[in-house]
């Protein structure tokens, strides 16, 4: 299923694609655009600008098979939220899945910390929230954000991303209210295949983006008082 043009230029090109997706939800009271870090922020940004809400980050990380940390064995995200992913034929020990986790809590903590200085977390109760990343390969990460996410009581939780995995889209439909991949290619392999450019994100990059979406923001909001 894809009316979408793959690959995509870069993350902002694919956001505004996915804006297009997501455009009933433009001006929807209590709306809120959670980004995935880093790689989801360029393209929550410009799914924000398109439908005019605040955007703010909400912070996973993946949990790598160690010795092959380009696969994910789960994910954690605040909260104290954790999601395995089942990996069959291997095994791994408890005191190396610990090890990971220690190691992945801790920059967990450190970019909350560095994203938003002094800013609190915006209170997700009764708000309708779209959830965004670049992509959905195993969906370990969108997994854990999801379940993190309902235990603040959402009124309605959105999952939308530019491209996904066909199983894994179809898999989280049954853990968030709707599922939104605007493109679900197959055979999928990997995200970064869909984009042209698709180089990681930094940490300056990812603070720019929300300080200059927040500033869009307030100036939108000033506008309509």
């Amino acid at each position: 299923m894809t009316d979408v043009l793959l690959p995509y230029e870069d993350r902002h090109q694919a956001g505004r694609v996915l804006a297009e997706k997501l455009v009933r939800y433009r001006g929807r009271p209590n709306l809120i655009v959670l980004a995935l870090p880093r790689g989801g922020v360029a393209v929550g940004f410009e799914v924000a600008r398109a439908l005019q809400a605040p955007l703010d980050v909400f912070v996973v990380r993946k949990l790598g098979l160690p010795g092959h940390e380009e696969y994910a064995m789960g994910a954690i995200a605040s909260g104290g939220v954790r999601v395995m992913t089942p990996l069959p034929g291997l095994t791994v020990p408890p005191e190396a899945v610990a090890q990971v986790v220690a190691r992945e809590q801790a920059e967990l903590v450190r970019r909350e910390q560095l994203y938003r200085s002094q800013r609190p977390a915006i209170s997700l109760a009764g708000r309708t929230v779209i959830v965004v990343d670049d992509g959905l390969a195993t969906g370990a990460s969108m997994r854990a954000a999801v379940q993190a996410i309902r235990q603040q009581h959402p009124a309605h939780l959105v999952v939308a991303v530019p491209v996904g995995a066909p199983d894994t889209c179809q898999a989280l439909r049954e853990e968030a209210d709707e599922v939104v991949c605007a493109a679900t290619p197959q055979p999928f392999r990997a995200v970064g295949l869909w984009y042209e450019k698709f180089p990681q994100a930094s940490d300056d990059e990812v603070r720019t983006l929300l300080d200059e979406a927040r500033h869009e923001h307030t100036l939108l909001a000033q506008e309509k008082q």
